[in-house]
């Protein structure tokens, strides 16, 4: 299949990207407003963009409707900071509640249940028991797209958060420890396999052809891109869903 990529809408582009750029690490990005509101968000479209100073980056795209502006992306063009915290499994409900599109005003820590921890920089809370979190300032906002309706946001990180028995010596992280949470398309998958090349050939014959196991339950080729639940804006179209 050769699709021409300026044939398509930003929703079809959206999942041609999203289910071939896989697995992709999770940001759950926390702001708060000016007026004081707690907003928390999760943003797939996330990497490592510099290491000094270290900078993080963040993709925003609109709410659903395609042109109302997201709140994570309000706080921090008007705040100019806010927190990633790294999602593992226990948290993976809670992250997922905070895709829907609350009403500006709601608090989604409480709204969710969840427990704010200080930062010691920047203004918006850290997610508690969050293993890892990264307090950022903003170094750039670059709108991208034909309607520049899409936001690159580049974050300086001012401020880790480790777990103190993941913090190993010289420095290291205790990746192997963090049942880490990525994204797939609409769905989600557990980081539980570790691995240094090359693997025994047997191996690969073995699992030549198999497909991903499923966690929840669901037959094999079911997608919430198929269901009304979807939204190519990112989020759920309820709490929880």
């Amino acid at each position: 299949m050769i699709i021409d990529a300026a044939e398509l809408d930003a929703a079809h582009a959206y999942k041609l990207l999203i289910g071939s750029i896989i697995p992709r690490p999770v940001a759950w990005v926390s702001t708060v407003s000016p007026e004081g509101v707690a907003n928390l968000a999760p943003i797939s479209f996330f990497t490592a963009v510099g290491r000094k100073p270290p900078i993080v980056s963040i993709t925003l795209q609109p709410q659903a409707d395609g042109v109302t502006l997201k709140d994570t992306f309000v706080n921090i063009r008007d705040t100019g900071e806010f927190v990633t915290s790294l999602v593992t499994l226990p948290q993976a409900d809670a992250m997922h509640g905070s895709a829907f599109e609350f009403e500006a005003g709601v608090d989604e820590f409480e709204a969710l249940g969840l427990r704010k921890e200080p930062s010691e920089v920047v203004g918006a809370p850290r997610v508690g028991d969050a293993p890892i979190s990264f307090e950022c300032v903003v170094d750039r906002i670059i709108p991208v797209g034909d309607d520049k309706v899409d936001s690159v946001v580049w974050g300086r990180v001012v401020r880790f958060h480790v777990r103190d028995d993941l913090y190993l010596d010289r420095g290291r992280i205790d990746t192997a420890a963090l049942p880490a949470v990525g994204r797939l398309a609409g769905e989600y998958t557990l980081v539980e396999n570790v691995f240094t090349t090359p693997l025994d050939r047997e191996l690969l014959a073995a699992r030549r052809g198999r497909r991903m196991q499923r966690l929840d339950g669901r037959p094999t080729g079911w997608s919430p891109i198929d269901t009304e639940e979807w939204s190519p804006s990112g989020a759920t179209t309820a709490p929880g869903k």
